[in-house]
């Protein structure tokens, strides 16, 4: 039952239904005073919708509801970037810790907090409030270890952003160069109005990302006086990060951004060679306190080590590397982020992008106007010499002319406004083939910039537009949700022809399977299953046709050796046949969306085999996959008027435990379902599950 603090009196309610009938669209409250209570109201769907008298009582609230939703994770995410984990819950943290600490983390957060400008500062200490005064006013609903990071700042705020995009995202390759667990991804697709059925432009927005830990997304609604978005954030962030209001909206795909850079050192005594001389390391000494397991604090000491091209992360007899990463200083990145968000045209917006506070992502634009955009946006350094693969792989650290200083400006990074092909989509390849017929030139920028690759995802996205010069609402919404395997387009036939000339019996039935597959991973689908075990087996080698920048979305193509694929088949076949016993078991029997009890049959599948729907999965103990990564949060937006969304959050609005929106559109995910994205108070209150009223001022 709701606390009675949470219930609005009989007065207020009739006010409310007075006031619903006079909103329409996204439109804020403007008539509440600054002083009175921001009301949030919380859907079916466990999204707060927040209408508050002024952007820092809406940013408490952003505070509060989060808090509500995640609260154990939140305290757990501040209490890591704080680089103190391994003191309040053990030694598994200790790695991160370290890392934080050599990264001087907490150092740069609290340098770009004194930065901050009026009224992001105010903003930000909102939002901050916000959080202490939920944990404050609901102990009871925060797990008893959390409580150790209480209270937080704003600088625990900022490190944590500056850990999940400096190290998280930016770093995250060099940092796992040795082993990479998986890859960050997402899909994004602009439709300009002459490709529109409707004659509106069209965004769809759609992060791939784990579905734990700090890559969980909060989704809300935030309105006040001048400004109202609907969007996400990454938990603990204090801003939306990818949004749409009335007149536009936009969505960020991880890109192919090289913002960090290792460095291969050679040793010298006690030293590292530096043009030919000896330069000695930076120590800096630092205590990392660790709980144990019996109880008490021991303290580790540790000396970290820094050249001039940045901290040392590894060090072995023979040399060591150093990393340099762009953004750890961008202190502006709410403030930007804010502007984003509450921009009412392309101009406002790409003033706001100019800021360059957001160090990494493309980002892919729509507008009320008609106007869509693609950036290749972050902070690129500025390097001397070398292609991309030169900055990717371990730069020679001996030369200080490799030691670059500063980043590119706007003007310098790959930029498309409203191509002709009258569409624009990135699925984290390079910029250069974000529309079609492509119009941005690889040879006009510096070869480090970007490569020159495109998988099969990014050309599932072209090939699924390019021949449609008229896109429904209703057919955007389809292509999201497709779950075809473009692999299957470019090799089956091929495969097919390879038994046929080289035929086996386990072979023939495998074809009979594939030919009768509907070449797609839906719940039902059967031969998908064995046409990714077969499909695992090839190498580029194999390809009768490689890929090509000439012939970017239709290569590769065909096979090389019959004989070989022939093979491959019967080895895959046999493997199927051994695990599942019937070479057409339907995907949605093994593959699954698991989560707090609930079970579903899955649909979507690995990127590598150019499935849009992208969805990856781990072994469960069942022997049955789960799904574990990949779409996450999805948006597909008309800027009609009003504005209409069709969303889904994959995993649910909450992980706190207890709450019954984690895994709630689970069920949506697997019919593969959206649902209407609830922009006016009239469907709001419709769908309404409870309402808060907090203020700013409740505990002065």
């Amino acid at each position: 039952m709701m606390n009675s603090r949470n219930i609005l009196n009989p007065g207020r309610n009739i006010g409310i239904i007075i006031l619903s009938l006079l909103f329409c669209g996204l439109v804020s409250v403007q008539s509440r005073s600054q002083e009175s209570h921001t009301e949030i109201l919380w859907d079916t769907y466990g999204v707060p919708h927040i209408f508050a008298g002024s952007a820092e009582e809406m940013y408490y609230a952003f505070g509060w509801a989060q808090m509500q939703n995640h609260a154990d994770l939140i305290l757990k995410l501040y209490g890591q970037a704080r680089g103190r984990a391994s003191e309040y819950w053990g030694e598994e943290y200790l790695e991160t810790d370290k890392q934080v600490a050599l990264f001087e983390i907490p150092d740069h957060a609290e340098r770009n907090c004194r930065k901050q400008k009026e009224p992001y500062r105010s903003w930000l200490d909102a939002f901050v409030r916000g959080v202490n005064d939920f944990a404050r006013r609901y102990p009871d609903q925060i797990t008893e270890k959390y409580k150790w990071v209480l209270p937080i700042g704003g600088q625990d705020v900022m490190a944590h952003v500056l850990r999940v995009l400096c190290l998280e995202f930016i770093a995250y390759d060099d940092l796992n160069a040795v082993k990479q667990s998986f890859t960050k991804g997402s899909n994004a697709i602009a439709i300009s109005p002459s490709r529109s059925a409707s004659g509106n432009a069209m965004l769809v927005t759609n992060p791939h990302l784990p579905w734990h830990d700090f890559y969980i997304w909060f989704e809300a609604h935030l309105s006040s006086p001048g400004f109202t978005a609907y969007g996400i954030t990454l938990v603990g962030a204090p801003t939306l990060s990818m949004a749409f209001n009335d007149n536009l909206g936009w969505a960020f795909t991880v890109n192919t951004l090289d913002g960090a850079d290792r460095y291969s050192l050679t040793l010298r005594n006690s030293g590292y060679l530096l043009d030919g001389r000896e330069k000695s390391f930076t120590i800096k000494n630092k205590v990392i306190k660790v709980l144990q397991r019996e109880g008490g604090l021991i303290e580790k000491p540790f000396g970290f080590k820094y050249s001039v091209h940045g901290p040392v992360v590894l060090e072995g007899k023979d040399g060591a590397t150093s990393l340099r990463i762009v953004g750890l200083d961008n202190f502006g990145v709410f403030e930007q982020y804010h502007k984003m968000a509450a921009a009412s045209d392309l101009s406002e917006f790409e003033s706001a992008l100019r800021m360059l506070q957001n160090p990494m992502f493309n980002i892919i634009y729509a507008d009320k106007a008609g106007n869509i955009l693609y950036l290749f946006n972050g902070n690129v350094p500025r390097r001397p010499v070398g292609d991309f693969a030169f900055w990717k792989g371990s730069v020679d650290g001996t030369k200080s002319s490799y030691i670059w200083k500063s980043t590119h400006g706007y003007d310098d990074l790959p930029r498309v406004l409203n191509p002709t092909g009258g569409f624009i989509q990135n699925c984290n390849d390079a910029p250069w083939v974000c529309t079609w017929p492509p119009v941005l030139d690889p040879s006009e920028y510096p070869e480090y910039m970007a490569p020159k690759t495109m998988l099969l995802r990014p050309q599932r996205a072209v090939n699924m537009i390019k021949d449609n010069p008229s896109v429904t609402f209703s057919q955007l919404i389809d292509c999201k949700l497709n779950t075809g395997v473009e692999a299957a387009e470019r090799f089956l036939d091929d495969l097919f022809i390879a038994v046929e000339q080289y035929p086996d019996s386990i072979a023939l039935l495998a074809v009979q399977v594939l030919k009768n597959w509907d070449r797609k991973t839906d719940s039902e689908s059967r031969g998908a299953i064995l046409f990714m075990k077969w499909m695992d087996k090839l190498r580029g080698s194999d390809f009768a046709i490689p890929w090509s920048f000439e012939n970017p979305v239709t290569t590769p193509d065909g096979l090389k050796d019959y004989r070989k694929a022939t093979e491959y088949l019967k080895l895959a076949a046999a493997e199927t046949l051994k695990t599942y016993g019937a070479l057409d078991i339907n995907w949605g029997s093994v593959y699954r969306f698991r989560m707090n009890n609930l079970d579903f049959p899955a649909n979507g599948g690995p990127a590598q085999y150019g499935i849009f729907r992208t969805i990856d999965f781990m072994e469960d103990v069942d022997s049955k996959k789960r799904a574990v990564f990949g779409d996450t949060y999805v948006a597909v937006t008309e800027f009609s008027t009003p504005v209409k969304a069709m969303v889904l959050l994959s995993y649910g609005n909450a992980t706190q435990p207890g709450n019954r929106h984690i895994g709630d559109q689970l069920e949506l995910l697997s019919g593969k379902q959206l649902r209407p994205a609830l922009l006016n108070r009239q469907s709001i209150l419709e769908n309404l599950e409870k309402r808060e009223s907090v203020s700013l001022n409740q505990y002065k």
